[in-house]
């Protein structure tokens, strides 16, 4: 993901920083995140001391796995220094299927169907109806008018991505008469998925508070409009439901005390990703931990780095 246009930041992000911060895009769902693709990591401990972990391989059973610990730590226990990553070809071709005029819990359950389907969906994401989204980069007139539109994504060698799209359109059948689209279109549209442009600082919705929140997939639909009728802010689905962004009205503590209670509730946790520096003050980043998970992250971090001169004050405020 580049978080740039979100934040309104220069272009900048890093390989070190996607792993760091665990950052995965759409294909997530089917070739894993961030963590998932670290084979191996040389770091810098807050000893002072110089360690390895992981391999080169795959098949790599040697040690303790601390890459999946370094992988969306924020730099809070080392330092890498050099990384061995898991790369994928890239697909020789794409095609998207669209849905259009969907409310979420419909779509919510289409996307369901095709990930639960043999066509190897590679991307699941739903952006309800919008009066903000008409002049969204890379929707061009895909939701004209800002209507609601659900978008899957098959990729692969081009007989089978088209071969699979004609099935899986069959199957979809019952939501609507999908279209298609291909290639350049589709790389465009999840480009404007994975970087959240309905959102951007640039665009309408700039000044308002943005959040990340995980949950299981199938309550995506019901939180995301529980959200949104409760504040009046707007939503956008990915990785079939299961990754809600919310971008939500100024508010003194961003609505904190809400998205975190519904998250909550549905087994889900949300990150406070872009807000203004006075709420940021006052609001935590990431969502408060469990008294007991917490205690174990905080004895985790204190094996890396007693003395916490890593990233101080970056996962918790209350680290001194």
């Amino acid at each position: 993901m580049d978080t740039a246009p979100l934040l309104g930041a220069p272009p900048g992000g890093t390989i070190g920083g996607m792993i760091a911060a665990g950052l995965a895009g759409p294909r997530r769902i089917r070739a894993g995140g961030a963590r998932d693709h670290l084979l191996g990591a040389h770091a810098v401990s807050g000893f002072g001391d110089s360690f390895k972990t992981g391999g080169k391989v795959v098949k790599n059973v040697t040690g303790y796995d601390l890459c999946k610990l370094l992988a969306g730590s924020w730099g809070t226990l080392s330092v890498m220094t050099e990384v061995t990553l898991k790369v994928m070809p890239k697909p020789e071709a794409e095609r998207t299927l669209l849905l259009r005029g969907l409310d979420d819990a419909a779509a919510n359950k289409a996307m369901t169907a095709a990930l639960g389907s043999p066509f190897d969906v590679s991307g699941a994401a739903h952006l309800p109806k919008s009066e903000f989204r008409a002049k969204t980069e890379g929707l061009g007139d895909l939701a004209g008018e800002g209507e609601a539109l659900t978008a899957l994504r098959l990729e692969g060698i081009t007989a089978s991505a088209a071969h699979r799209a004609g099935s899986l359109r069959d199957l979809l059948a019952p939501f609507g008469t999908a279209t298609l689209i291909e290639d350049a279109a589709s790389a465009t549209l999840w480009a404007t998925v994975r970087d959240v442009l309905p959102f951007a600082a640039s665009g309408a919705l700039g000044a308002w508070p943005v959040w990340r929140i995980v949950c299981p997939p199938a309550s995506g639909a019901a939180l995301g409009t529980q959200l949104a009728g409760e504040t009046g802010g707007e939503v956008i689905y990915d990785w079939g439901g299961g990754l809600i962004w919310a971008a939500l009205p100024p508010k003194g503590d961003a609505h904190a005390s809400v998205v975190r209670a519904r998250a909550e509730a549905v087994g889900g946790h949300a990150t406070l990703i872009r807000a203004a520096e006075d709420v940021r003050r006052e609001v935590d980043v990431f969502h408060p931990q469990a008294p007991g998970i917490a205690a174990l992250s905080e004895r985790v971090r204190a094996s890396f780095d007693p003395k916490t001169v890593l990233n101080r004050g970056r996962l918790s405020r209350g680290a001194k």
